[in-house]
């Protein structure tokens, strides 16, 4: 009877020399030689009948059939220590690596709190966090989870709500001093306001407001457009700029120091939803699935 994995040496070559983008640094990981593994990567290739791998003499790159093995080469190594450590009943020593992107209102004032957990937790895994306002594409640009902002259109991603957000309006107290305070949305029309441009529309955010049981959408005029970084708003604000729209978990350290005070508090109420997603068909490590419970229990989780 053949060995149904007769090609796993191959394989963990191939794995050793793609994630470090050299047969030099793959051989010196796996104490044998460039030339060795050269001959187990032309090997794994001519099994699956695909390039994997480009060689040049500076460096090696992978091809989009490589990467895509890589990925889910990564995977099934990731399932097998999963099993291995279950068990020897070692499930908290989870290892692995997670990619994750995040916006930048959770990357600076929520993530820090979860993760910090996550890591005393689990501190053999990797997580490699990218902070952006950009929608990544999860399965194109190889992420196992994202952190979404607002009702997610049918993309055909699992999604799990994390919170949902009350926003808020705020202001310096110097600039409230100098402009007046607002006490009607009328009265905003009359003010310096700091409106967020939409990424994906290049249109003004309107910002949201409750009205007795009425919601109310505003557009306010724009005196200085902050875009891609919506943190901008609030430095803006600080600084006696104008007035501007924010979550309440973002502006609550600086309304509690006196940078800001909150305008129009009778028109709060309205909120956002936060949302974890992730690819449906990918199966997930022990790793991924301990960052989620962490995510969904919360920034007050145990």
């Amino acid at each position: 009877m053949s060995r149904q994995f007769d090609y796993l040496d191959d394989l963990e070559a191939f794995l050793a020399v793609a994630d470090r983008e050299s047969f030099t640094a793959g051989a010196v990981a796996l104490a044998t030689t460039a030339s060795v593994l050269s001959r187990a990567v032309t090997r794994l290739e001519n099994r699956l009948g695909t390039q994997l791998l480009r060689r040049t003499t500076r460096r090696v790159t992978l091809t989009e059939a490589g990467r895509h093995y890589l990925e889910q080469a990564h995977t099934a190594f990731a399932l097998l220590g999963d099993a291995e450590r279950e068990i020897q009943g070692q499930a908290a020593a989870l290892a692995g690596r997670i990619r994750m992107s995040v916006p930048t209102t959770w990357g600076h004032h929520r993530v820090p709190a979860l993760l910090a957990r996550f890591t005393r937790r689990y501190p053999n895994v990797k997580v490699e966090l990218n902070i952006t306002n950009r929608s990544v594409d999860l399965v194109a640009e190889g992420y196992d989870l994202a952190i979404r902002l607002g009702h997610l259109p049918d993309s055909g991603l699992v999604a799990r709500k994390l919170a949902d957000e009350t926003l808020c309006l705020v202001a310096s107290p110097d600039y409230l001093a100098r402009a007046g305070t607002p006490r009607t949305l009328d009265d905003l029309q009359g003010h310096a306001c700091l409106p967020f441009i939409l990424p994906r529309t290049g249109k003004i955010a309107p910002w949201v407001f409750r009205d007795g049981d009425t919601d109310v959408e505003w557009t306010a005029p724009a005196t200085i457009e902050v875009s891609d970084d919506v943190l901008g708003v609030v430095s803006l604000a600080v600084a006696g700029i104008g007035i501007g729209q924010s979550y309440d978990f973002i502006v609550r350290e600086h309304v509690a120091a006196g940078r800001l005070v909150e305008v129009l508090p009778h028109l709060r109420g309205r909120s956002r939803p936060f949302s974890v997603v992730y690819a449906p068909h990918r199966r997930q490590s022990a790793a991924i699935r301990a960052m989620i419970d962490v995510l969904t229990a919360g920034a007050d989780g145990p």
